[in-house]
């Protein structure tokens, strides 16, 4: 008999958190905008609801991070506002990030979660201790999750996931509470930026 474990004793584990960015931290649909250089402008939407996520992730104890294979200045400021600790772009080989991250933490992959939407993810959902797909994510990459999130991209899978998370670590109730304690400084450390990026 083969021991195969639960979804909620892989996230026990978890010390890193990695997002892939479209169709997970945003519903995946790229805006661009004529720049008066010929060039285009790239926008997208991010849910407030994956942005205080990870400022309870981080109060939680998760090193949060993104990879993704674009390259965008949008991505980039969202990043910065997030505060987030691992921020790759450009990867189309997303496993030579992950392997990078885990040696700047000193994490196992068993420790590592991914969450991600497409084929892109598959090599490190493959190898990771959990691997989380979106609700919208491809059949492929679900066929590979431990857990698939009830809501879809850029709608607050992100959320989604650290929840799941801190739930099966048994601290998302006291990160809530030290997160909604006006007088708790790790809290207003931990949190993301306020806007005017």
């Amino acid at each position: 008999m083969i021991f195969s474990m639960t979804a909620e004793a892989r996230a026990q584990k978890i010390k890193v958190l990695i997002f892939d960015v479209d169709g997970v931290l945003t519903d995946g649909q790229i805006f661009v905008v004529p720049g008066s250089d010929g060039k285009g402008i790239e926008s997208k939407g991010f849910s407030a609801h994956d942005g205080l996520g990870i400022t309870l992730g981080r109060l939680g104890g998760l090193r949060i991070g993104i990879i993704t294979k674009r390259n965008s200045q949008t991505v980039a400021i969202r990043a910065r506002d997030l505060k987030l600790e691992f921020v790759y772009q450009g990867q189309a080989h997303k496993m030579h990030a992950a392997l990078e991250i885990l040696e700047k933490t000193g994490a196992s992959l068993e420790e590592l979660c991914y969450v991600g939407d497409d084929i892109i993810d598959l090599p490190v959902m493959r190898r990771c201790g959990l691997a989380i797909a979106t609700a919208n994510a491809r059949l492929q990459v679900k066929s590979v999750a431990h857990y698939v999130t009830p809501n879809p991209g850029g709608h607050g899978a992100g959320r989604d996931a650290i929840d799941f998370i801190l739930g099966a670590q048994g601290s998302l109730e006291r990160v809530i509470e030290q997160y909604l304690d006006e007088d708790n400084k790790a809290a207003e450390i931990a949190d993301v930026g306020v806007g005017n990026m």
